[in-house]
């Protein structure tokens, strides 16, 4: 009996640990990592982002984004925020040269005025998931707590970075299998993607929805006409690369859930957004959120704190960074 006992016990052991490593180093993440070492790091950095937002609203959005690219590759660990003099960190991908600096200059300024209150405490990878729910909120949008403990990565090469975003082309199917890979869902990534409710992108991620859709429309019939027209007046086929325009058309300053709405309307700006309405496995989704912005919310709040554990390096794995920007010598 006792060696049935034991054995049991060695087998529950086991089972424990295989789940432990299934679930990755996301179990290691607390709201109150930094009670002691550094209490007073969430009103800190919302100072700080608070103030940073009073200077320009782009604060909101390009924080928002660089959280969401810093996530999907490498993991939450701020390997996006490293310079490198040979311009081939992270940041130098092409899918991320778009990134504005206004993102990188928040949570530089944020861990600035953590440093000198709590020096060589708090990650960069923290101080970014923390500015990230402050600017959502600063924006109108819903209030979180935020799980801490993540160490800043040891890598940052652009050659890592193609593959790992979203395209603004890609279907239902092929965001899915991304998210996927990160352990996330469909209603995670429709509710993720409400994120574009802020923000601005450049006509030539979506000027083939308007110029070269198909050999029989040019123009994407999933479009409408007005929005259409719209988009063509500001996006014109010679268009001055810099120019941008808002992703949300209705409120492009609030965090709501217009965004769904607009969907519905057929306004969504890129494919990858309008597919969300037009496939009939998420568009029940959409429709919730478009009808209720408390269920948007909810959905949303689930999905950034999946987000914030995705592939994070605790414990002994990588440092914590005195310079955003730059590894520790």
């Amino acid at each position: 009996m006792e060696v049935w006992r034991g054995l049991l016990l060695i087998v529950v052991t086991v089972m424990m640990m295989i789940d432990m490593q299934g679930r990755g180093s996301e179990a290691q993440l607390v709201e109150n990592f930094y009670s002691s070492s550094c209490p007073n790091v969430e009103s800190i950095v919302k100072q700080a982002v608070s103030t940073k937002f009073s200077q320009t609203f782009t604060t909101i959005p390009a924080t928002l984004r660089l959280f969401f690219h810093d996530c999907f590759v490498e993991g939450c660990d701020a390997s996006v925020m490293i310079s490198s003099p040979n311009g081939d960190a992270e940041k130098d991908s092409s899918d991320n040269l778009s990134l504005a600096g206004d993102g990188f200059d928040t949570v530089i300024k944020a861990k600035q005025a953590v440093e000198a209150q709590c020096p060589a405490v708090v990650s960069c990878a923290d101080i970014l998931a923390l500015a990230t729910r402050d600017v959502v909120v600063l924006g109108g949008g819903p209030d979180f707590n935020v799980e801490l403990g993540r160490r800043d990565g040891l890598v940052s090469k652009a050659s890592r970075v193609a593959g790992n975003l979203p395209e603004p082309s890609f279907d239902l199917k092929q965001l899915n299998t991304m998210f996927a890979k990160h352990n996330l869902t469909q209603t995670d990534v429709i509710a993720l993607s409400g994120a574009h409710t802020l923000g601005s992108s450049h006509c030539n991620r979506f000027a083939n929805r308007l110029y070269s859709f198909s050999s029989s429309s040019a123009v994407d019939p999933s479009l409408d006409p007005d929005y259409a027209k719209q988009l063509m007046s500001a996006c014109p086929q010679d268009v001055d690369p810099s120019i941008a325009i808002d992703m949300d058309p209705q409120t492009p300053r609030t965090f709501d859930n217009a965004y769904y709405q607009n969907l519905v309307a057929g306004k969504g700006l890129f494919t990858s957004d309008e597919v969300l309405f037009s496939d009939s496995a998420s568009q029940s989704t959409v429709v919730d959120f478009a009808n209720s912005p408390g269920e948007f919310s909810g959905a949303f709040i689930t999905a950034m704190r999946k987000l914030g554990r995705v592939d994070v390096k605790t414990g002994s794995q990588g440092e914590i960074r005195t310079d955003c920007t730059a590894f520790n010598s």
